[in-house]
């Protein structure tokens, strides 16, 4: 009998353990790290004096939220001032819901799939159709604060957004064409027999990452919030807790940004050699497929690849300037969408004639 996380009590188990176990920790380490790569790029200390090593620091930053006014200008839509910053963590929390961080683990003489059901065939489909709900959740943050910074910071939030989406759908169409499914699982799958597909998509990859900082309001295409230009954009008149959640809703969009890569192009969960090494070589029967031992390995695995990508992330915002905002626009439809549409054509007569 296959125990699959679709059933209603392994769906709320997972939820539980995403948002409190992954979502929240990871975006309190995210704030963490941010302080620490951005003062060694600057050759500064960062945090160092809540606790060891400053690693109190995003606790005493959400006591601080918590326990400041919470003010609303009085010509605001207050319900979807309200709303706003929940729509953008909803959006961000719920697409964990079809990334698979391991393949299945047998206990009890059961199937436990680590993640989405492998029944699940239209992954690539839902994570499409969250980013671009996110969308929202910026733009009535700046419409309904009823400031004009707020209200230019909303437009550009949806403009770039969109334009960027065009480039990141296409740059997953190729995968989709070499996996021949949007099943996540199988692509990672298809990922573990066949290689990984950053190396038959580099140029796809690229847009992919490309895209994906747009897509997140990452600087340098932070230009939704830019601070010399509209004070703080979308959320100029959020303060309190709601501004720590449009915080959390950017690590969050952060987090499954890079395990989204991971996934479709590092092989996901997928451990080359080592397992076979160990059950093999070494005999460690602990780490055969099935085995605890083994999804442990692929979970740490993939913890890995998504830190790498939030390194990236980081290094690349304290690295690179703004953009101007044409060179955005520019960037998006001039450049990374031709090339997507050339990457899908160069991937289409590949696999006609190969």
């Amino acid at each position: 009998m296959d125990i699959l996380l679709t059933e209603p009590i392994l769906a709320l188990i997972k939820t539980v353990v995403l948002l409190f176990g992954v979502v929240l920790p990871g975006a309190s380490a995210c704030v963490y790290f941010e302080r620490k790569i951005s003062a060694w790029v600057q050759y500064r200390v960062g945090p160092n004096r809540v606790g060891p090593f400053g690693l109190l620091q995003p606790i005493a930053d959400v006591v601080k939220l918590l326990l400041k006014e919470d003010l609303i200008p009085s010509a605001a839509n207050k319900t979807f001032h309200f709303l706003a910053p929940l729509i953008s963590i909803t959006v961000a929390v719920a697409t964990f819901a079809v990334i698979p961080f391991g393949h299945y683990v047998v206990i009890g003489g059961e199937t436990v799939y680590l993640g989405v059901s492998p029944n699940t065939n239209i992954g690539i489909l839902i994570f499409l159709a969250m980013t671009s709900v996110g969308v929202y959740g910026l733009t009535i943050a700046g419409w309904s604060s009823n400031n004009k910074y707020s209200l230019l910071g909303g437009l550009r939030s949806a403009s770039q957004m969109i334009s960027y989406e065009l480039s990141l759908g296409l740059a997953l169409v190729a995968v989709v064409m070499i996996s021949g499914s949007l099943n996540i699982n199988q692509i990672v799958i298809d990922q573990a027999d066949n290689g990984w597909n950053i190396f038959y998509q580099p140029l796809g990859f690229v847009i992919f990452l490309v895209a994906s900082y747009a897509e997140t309001n990452r600087a340098p295409f932070d230009l939704p919030e830019a601070e010399p230009e509209l004070v703080g954009g979308y959320h100029t008149e959020y303060s309190g807790m709601k501004f720590g959640i449009f915080f959390l809703a950017e690590y969050a969009a952060m987090i499954v940004s890079s395990a989204i890569m991971a996934t479709l192009f590092l092989g996901g969960w997928h451990v080359p050699f080592l397992p076979d090494i160990l059950v093999n070589q070494l005999g460690w029967t602990f780490f055969g497929e099935g085995e605890i031992g083994l999804a442990l390995l692929q979970i740490g695995t993939f913890t890995a690849k998504i830190a790498f990508f939030l390194f990236l992330y980081i290094w690349v915002r304290w690295s690179i300037p703004r953009f101007r905002y044409d060179q955005l626009m520019n960037l998006g439809w001039k450049i990374l969408l031709p090339l997507a549409l050339v990457n899908i054509l160069i991937t289409g007569l590949v696999m006609l004639f190969i």
